[in-house]
């Protein structure tokens, strides 16, 4: 990554009015954009913090249920701001979008009663990823924040989130959606091809039942067929949210955890961002595990290590071990980010933040990173 680097920022004259929280699975994304969330409200700004399917305790902790799922909820947080959440729920997204370009209300309820709809809406590869854009689209067009934090899904392959809109826009101008919005079936329900076919279409009709099913087939075509007036507003609005992704006002946040098995992720990761063109903000090492002073190296069996390893039951040595092996590989991540690239540690801490108060902790600690990497790079 060299020559390449990241934007700095700070938590009361220079953050974005729109952060995206990135980063794989299990790196604690959710936590981080709750506690800035609350962070920007404790200074004064009305901030929204949008999550995707957070744990119950993160629930708890931001005092909200599954009112958040339909709408935007104030956060009662006792700040001069004022703190909004909302929790994503991929298929109340597609059904509001789909309300909102039916030409009329018989073609909204073709779509919404439609059992291929029904039971993949909300499952489809690229779906839940597409959605968060969607629904992050909409709370920037309400205007009605001045900070805006979205934790995005927790998907195996985060880069998903990024190109989401491009693929919608793609398979919408495919010709795979161009066969699929052909008259396979007849008003009747039979294979329309059947008859072109003779006794051959009769054969492929029992094939395409036995290996994939004529009633999902029949399901999926009416969707599409449905679906058609219906492409030209996803189309735009697709444009637009990828549009928003790469705007000058967008911020990304990087999220990655600790030890040297997850640089290779991490810096993919940052590559991506900025080769697509959007701003990357502080890459964040969450959950490092603290180095405790004394303590005796050991040999242990360590999987990037080839050489034979002993077993300990010393639990001091064994932290010790993790503790220089979580900064062994925050040392070469940082020698291998641009010199420039703001790189923050946030220390394991004992507990999950389970309420309000312990989520203020950490975006204090997270906020004090922030101003110690600035004063560095001014250094």
């Amino acid at each position: 990554m060299s020559g390449e680097a990241g934007v700095a920022f700070d938590l009361t004259t220079s953050w974005p009015p729109l952060l995206i929280v990135v980063g794989s699975g299990g790196v604690g994304k959710t936590t981080l954009a709750a506690s800035l969330a609350l962070r920007s409200a404790a200074a004064g700004h009305r901030t929204l913090v949008m999550t995707f399917d957070p744990s119950l305790r993160l629930k708890d902790a931001l005092g909200v249920g599954r009112e958040a799922l339909d709408d935007i909820v104030e956060v009662p947080s006792g700040t001069p701001g004022k703190l909004y959440a909302s929790l994503l729920d991929a298929r109340r997204t597609f059904d509001r979008l789909v309300a909102r370009y039916a030409p009329d209300e018989a073609a909204r309820q073709r779509i919404l009663n439609n059992a291929y709809y029904d039971r993949l809406a909300g499952h489809l590869g690229g779906i839940l990823e597409y959605m968060a854009v969607e629904r992050l689209y909409e709370a920037v067009e309400e205007g009605k924040f001045d900070r805006i934090i979205l934790d995005t899904p927790p998907t195996s392959q985060a880069i998903d989130f990024l190109e989401a809109p491009r693929r919608i826009v793609d398979f919408l101008d495919s010709g795979a959606l161009r066969i699929a919005l052909k008259p396979w079936f007849a008003a009747d329900g039979e294979l329309e091809r059947r008859s072109v076919f003779g006794f051959l279409g009769r054969g492929l009709e029992e094939f395409l039942d036995r290996m994939v099913g004529l009633q999902l087939l029949r399901d999926m075509s009416e969707f599409f067929r449905a679906f058609e007036p219906l492409f030209e507003g996803f189309r735009g609005r697709a444009a637009a949210a990828e549009a928003l992704l790469a705007d000058e006002d967008t911020l990304f946040m990087l999220v990655a955890g600790p030890g040297p098995t997850r640089i290779p992720d991490t810096l993919f990761f940052a590559r991506r961002l900025l080769q697509a063109g959007h701003r990357l903000g502080p890459v964040v090492v969450n959950r490092l595990h603290p180095q405790f002073p004394g303590g005796h190296s050991i040999k242990v069996n360590d999987p990037e290590d080839a050489s034979p390893g002993v077993q300990s039951t010393d639990g001091r040595a064994l932290f010790h071990w993790l503790g220089e092996r979580h900064q062994r590989g925050l040392e070469e991540l940082r020698q291998l980010l641009p010199a420039a690239q703001p790189l923050l540690a946030l220390p394991l801490t004992a507990e999950e933040p389970t309420d309000l108060e312990s989520l203020a902790a950490v975006g204090k600690r997270l906020e004090e990173a922030m101003a110690a990497s600035s004063d560095a790079m001014a250094r």
